[in-house]
């Protein structure tokens, strides 16, 4: 039976961000995830995850300037040293959260820099987090991103991810396998899924195109999470999608599974 983390980033935006452990809770959750902890003392974090039933399945390592555009430093030159920072801090978090898995945002194209040496920062960096974290028990994913959402992203392709991580050779170095945005970009959802299981620590999902509940548009999830289960997948599944209209109202996909 797939188990099923809300991602508060995208669901129950009707609540504040602390009132949103309890409303996932109430509808069933027993894990969460979201892109970034560092406004919030780990300790108030912490005991919203207690005082609730919760885990913590996975948040993101810093990824620069946010609000500039910036969407992770892992692949950009002259930015290793805040690059081990944002690591260390994750880690900090983690350690008080209890989650096992840190997502590392790539970053966006570089403009003026070859793309092989960017690569080449993006290799030593990952190499240091995941050195870094082997030691906290933790693993490191990274992400595909569509290029259509998130236009310059570094990192676009399911096969290319599980060469990085390979060629890291690191073995705590995963990949997070978004359904959705592998369905934009190359589809073919389960045969990928029964190629890459191996390296996947970390699946989301979310309706296509339209990014909204699972049961609409044009992926058929039902026959997915059966072949999850089949593959042997014991992790979260991040529900990492923008809800139509409430909520809660809209996870009646959601209730066999719970």
């Amino acid at each position: 039976m797939p188990r099923f983390a809300a991602n508060l980033s995208m669901l129950y935006n009707e609540h504040g961000f602390l009132d949103r452990f309890a409303a996932a809770a109430s509808d069933g959750f027993r894990a969460v995830e979201y892109l970034f902890p560092y406004e919030f003392p780990a300790a108030d974090l912490k005991a919203r995850l207690e005082r609730h039933g919760l885990q913590q399945a996975l948040f993101n390592a810093p990824p620069g300037d946010w609000s500039a555009g910036e969407r992770g430093i892992a692949s950009l030159p002259g930015r290793e040293d805040e690059f081990r920072r944002g690591i260390n801090m994750a880690l900090d978090y983690a350690r008080v959260l209890g989650n096992d898995k840190v997502h590392v945002m790539a970053g966006l194209r570089a403009a003026g820099v070859d793309p092989a040496a960017q690569r080449e920062v993006y290799l030593r960096n990952l190499d240091y987090a995941a050195r870094t974290a082997n030691a906290e028990g933790v693993t490191i994913v990274i992400e595909p991103i569509n290029p259509r959402d998130m236009p310059g992203y570094f990192l676009n392709r399911q096969d290319e991810a599980h060469a990085i991580c390979r060629e890291t050779g690191a073995p705590n170095l995963k990949v997070l396998f978004d359904c959705y945005h592998c369905q934009i970009v190359e589809g073919d959802l389960a045969m990928t899924l029964k190629r890459d299981i191996g390296g996947i620590a970390h699946i989301q999902i979310a309706g296509v195109p339209a990014r909204q509940e699972p049961d609409t548009g044009e992926v058929h999830y039902p026959y997915l999470f059966d072949l999850i289960d089949e593959l042997g997948y014991q992790g979260w599944i991040g529900c990492e999608y923008r809800p139509k209209a409430g909520t809660t109202a809209g996870l009646g996909w959601l209730r066999p599974y719970l």
